[in-house]
């Protein structure tokens, strides 16, 4: 029998109100950050349970203790400063980082948060950091030369990271570069950049990419120097694959099944259907399912709604098919 279709989610889980009361309290002085860390703890381990209760294959930390995919980087950081608060769309604020000096890694950013989500389940846990191009594309530049000189040194501090996590224990290390969607211009520079980030790897590398032009950096997008690139395909009707059959897809994928920005609970069929239509040009060793992007922006009832509906889908798909996991 084929093995495949594994199922995962790509990252992050939207914030418990109890715990998003907590943060908000620590924000303004009203809670101690021990109270905060502790509440953060408590939740994650919750997160951790509930996708075990699913059944997904390949777990994640849920992101519970981060604000922001580049700030909380930034703020652990030697070199950045944060800015004031920067409208990104619609009546959404954050404060970007802000390059001021070379950017280096002097501590683990995700090390300690990791060790304690292994330790929750015998299911491997997803290594999540945000990727070098990213980091600079999402930020202010005060101090660099070029957007190169800056990316590479957060390529060689991404790349400290993610051989901490190795040596620590992880099997699945995710660099996510959602901003290389929408520079094809820059896509070389990304791909020296990721690949100065995953030297010296052994563990099984992904990245996230999502919501940009991939007809214009597919198949270049193969460059990339990783196991396994996560794609959303369910906002885009998969109209990927038939780019897929124009230009094999040689690497794994992260197939995304799930509309994250639609309130919607998909129903299993339509997930099976998605998942059927993939398997006509990808191998069910390639495909990895999950949401098309991370969770957070739905409420955890719409977030566990749409992964057990996922999980149900590939099950049968993998009875039909023959499929083991």
């Amino acid at each position: 029998m084929p093995r495949g279709l594994w199922t995962t989610t790509v990252g992050s889980f939207p914030k418990p109100p109890r715990l998003e009361k907590v943060r908000q309290q620590a924000a303004r002085g009203e809670a101690t950050p021990e109270a905060l860390h502790a509440m953060e703890r408590e939740e994650t381990v919750k997160l951790i349970q509930r996708q075990d209760e699913i059944g997904l294959d390949i777990l994640v930390d849920g992101e519970l203790y981060r604000g922001d995919m580049t700030t909380y980087f930034a703020e652990r950081t030697p070199g950045f400063a944060i800015s004031k608060p920067v409208r990104s769309y619609g009546n959404r604020y954050y404060r970007k980082p802000v390059a001021v000096g070379p950017i280096r890694r002097k501590e683990p950013w995700t090390v300690a948060w990791w060790k304690f989500a292994q330790e929750q389940t015998k299911k491997p846990i997803k290594g999540m950091l945000t990727g070098p191009y990213t980091m600079m594309d999402w930020s202010f530049n005060e101090h660099y030369p070029s957007r190169a000189a800056m990316t590479m040194d957060l390529a060689a501090a991404v790349n400290e990271e993610a051989l901490a996590l190795q040596e620590a224990g992880a099997t699945h290390i995710q660099i996510d570069e959602p901003a290389i969607s929408v520079r094809p211009d820059e896509l070389s520079l990304a791909v020296k950049a990721f690949a100065r980030a995953t030297e010296g790897l052994k563990a099984k590398t992904i990245t996230h990419i999502c919501y940009g032009d991939f007809h214009v950096i597919y198949p270049a997008l193969l460059d990339l120097p990783v196991d396994q690139i996560d794609l959303e395909l369910a906002n885009s009707r998969y109209d990927l694959l038939d780019r897929f059959r124009e230009h094999r897809f040689t690497k794994e994928i992260g197939y995304g099944v799930l509309d994250v920005h639609s309130h919607r609970i998909e129903t299993k069929e339509e997930i099976k259907e998605g998942i059927l239509r993939g398997l006509e040009v990808l191998k069910p060793e390639q495909i990895y399912v999950d949401p098309d992007c991370g969770l957070k922006t739905r409420t955890p009832d719409e977030a566990f709604a749409k992964l057990e509906a996922m999980v149900a889908a590939v099950r049968e798909v993998r009875e039909e098919k023959g499929i083991t996991g």
